[in-house]
Order: structure tokens, then sequence, then C-alpha cells
């Protein structure tokens, strides 16, 4: 086991370094913004870009930034966006905004998806099931901003249940900060729930129609007992860590959903940054989400061995 996670560490490690150095270098390839055009911030500017190697050839500037950004965290201060204000804080000052949407988010998503999931597996092949596999494929088919714009319109705008954008700030535990994030969690909830519920069912059915369940039945238990001792402890074994990979890519948060509803969060900082051609903000955003996918990845499969000790990792 402790072979298997070395081996996979150092497989996230080297995979994580050449997503990253593909990214700088196509970065680098794109023309840098004349330093003229930044007015009184200029030689701030410039000499912050001297400092991380603007002017020497593009193989020095990369070992310059592997040193200074990945290892001494300095990414740099902001060009076309918060001018002059370094990279890493305004970074730092965005992510509760994204962990504030997406931790509600997960906490509609995953009771609902878990029970519609378990509903529709003791209801198979009924009209309960049925209704819940048709609603499944229509969340999972549409896109995220389809339905988000949806929300938008019918509850924010028709209804005026609730404002059509988050407000500003960090007072998470008000009520009207509640309420405007409301809108973005429903439609972040939409496709977790549906994903859920798909292989929560899936699992299910198969643990059902197992053999040691038909032994349990046969020992005098019923069907509720069964279910509950026997049933839903095997089928959590692949579903539990798929919601741990869901909980740690919780800060990754979703471009797409927090641009729509003007989260102040990392992820429309990700998509402005593209937009505005602020090549170190970006370049910072891109580790953060290459490093939290690998992470995730590396915590679902890690946490098989620990749920089931049937399952004996990295051996032949």
């Amino acid at each position: 086991m402790i072979k298997y996670v070395i081996k996979r560490l150092i497989l996230m490690i080297f995979t994580f370094l050449i997503i990253i150095s593909i990214s700088f270098f196509l970065v680098k390839l794109l023309p840098n913004l004349p330093v003229e055009q930044f007015g009184k911030d200029m030689e701030l500017i410039l000499k912050r870009r001297e400092a991380l190697g603007y002017n020497k050839p593009l193989i020095e500037q990369y070992f310059i930034f592997i040193r200074k950004s990945l290892l001494g965290g300095d990414w740099g201060i902001g060009e076309n966006m918060y001018r002059g204000s370094e990279v890493w804080a305004v970074f730092i000052s965005k992510l509760p905004a994204t962990m504030y949407v997406n931790i509600l988010s997960m906490f509609v998503s995953v009771p609902l998806g878990l029970g519609l999931g378990i509903f529709a597996a003791l209801k198979k092949n009924r009209w309960q099931d049925h209704v819940i596999n048709i609603v499944v494929m229509l969340f999972i088919s549409v896109p995220s901003y389809v339905y988000a714009f949806l929300v938008q319109y019918i509850f924010c705008f028709k209804l005026k249940w609730f404002p059509s954008q988050m407000n500003s700030g960090y007072n998470f535990l008000s009520w009207s900060m509640f309420l405007s994030v409301l809108p973005a969690v429903f439609s972040l909830s939409f496709g977790t729930i549906a994903g859920l519920t798909r292989y929560t069912r899936a699992e299910l059915t198969e643990v059902l129609t197992s053999d040691f369940m038909l032994l349990a039945r046969t020992k005098g238990l019923t069907k509720a007992q069964a279910t509950t001792r026997h049933a839903l402890r095997n089928a959590m074994v692949p579903i539990f860590p798929a919601i741990l990979g869901e909980f740690i890519g919780i800060i990754g948060g979703s471009l797409i959903i927090e641009n729509i509803f003007s989260v102040p969060g990392v992820g429309k900082l990700f998509i402005e940054s593209i937009t505005a051609l602020d090549y170190n903000m970006f370049m910072l955003l891109s580790c953060f989400y290459c490093l939290i996918g690998l992470t995730s990845n590396i915590v679902i499969d890690l946490s098989y061995g620990f749920i089931d000790p049937r399952i004996r990792m990295g051996e032949r």
C-alpha cells in the first residue's frame, strides 16, 4: 500500500509538471502587453517582470518560474486585473466565495442524490424508477449553464424569489447572502444530484440481486433490515470515494456558474484573467485547478483501500 501511494504521488507530480509546463510555454508564446500602457504603474510592473525573468531566454524563464513561483510562492502582480496587487493575495481573497457556494451545493446534492438513487433502486422497473431515470438523463444531458439560465430567468426575474447575482462582501452567515447564493447553488447541484442518483441506483441494484442478500433473507432478516445492514454498506464502497472526491474538489468551483451569477470567486477570476490577458493570474489559477483535479483523483483511488480492506492496490 505504501509503495502504491508513493508511486501515485510521483505520477501526480510528474503529470502536474507536464500540464503546467505546456501551459507556461503556450502562454509565453503570446506577446506581452507593452508596459507603456500601464501609466504610473509602468515602473512597478517592469521591475516585477524583470524579477520573473521576462527579459531572459524562454528556457531560463521557465526555471525561474519553477524556482520563484511554484517553489517560492512569488506569482507576480496583477497587470490588467487588480493592477499592482500581488496575484496570490487576490487569489486568497476570492477563495472563500467559491468554497461557500460549493459547500452549500454539496450539502444539497449529496443527500438528494443518495436518497433518489436508493429510492429508484428499491422501486426498480416501477413507474417511480422510470420517472427518476427520465429526469436524471435530462439533467445529465443538458449542460449546466442551460438550467443556470433557466433558474435565473424563472426564480430571479419572473418569480423574483432571489436576486440574480450573489452579494458582494464576506458576510457569508447573513440571510441576504444566503438567499443571493441559492440560484448558483441550485445550478451547481442539478448535475451532481443526477450523476449521484444514477450511480447509486446502479450500484445498489446490483447488490440487491447478489447471492448474499438472498442468504440474509433466508436467515430471517426482513427486506428493510437486509437492505440497511448489508446492501447499503456494500453499495457505498464505490460510491463513497466519489463523494469524497467531490468534497476535495469543492474549492475548484465552477467557472461558468460563477460567471453567470457573478460569484466573486476563483472561477470568475479565471475567466477574467484569460480575457484580460493577465498571464500571472492565469498561471496561478491554472496550477490551482490542475492540482485540485489531480488531488481529487488520487484521493478517490486511495480511499478504496481504506474503505474496503479486501482491495489490495498496487499488487500484481
